[in-house]
């Protein structure tokens, strides 16, 4: 079995396409946590590809893994 590294796919609209500070945090979309980057790339992408029409949607992945052992080397 492959090493678990836990990503976050998540996003919503932001208050400006200039920055990344949500218009509405209570409304800020977790598209789920994923055992892989390639798996969370996937989501990432098709949350991104629904919401292409609205240009101050926006979503990110964060790299949990790295969250939870920071001491270990990338």
């Amino acid at each position: 079995m492959s090493e678990q590294l836990l990503h976050l796919v998540f996003g919503g609209e932001l208050a400006d396409i200039s920055d990344i500070t949500f218009k509405d945090l209570d409304a800020v979309e977790i598209v789920g946590i994923y055992p892989s980057y390639a798996k969370a790339y996937d989501a990432w992408k098709a949350a991104s590809h629904s919401s292409v029409d609205h240009a101050k949607m926006r979503y990110f992945i964060v790299h949990l893994h790295r969250l939870m052992s920071p001491e270990e080397p990338e």
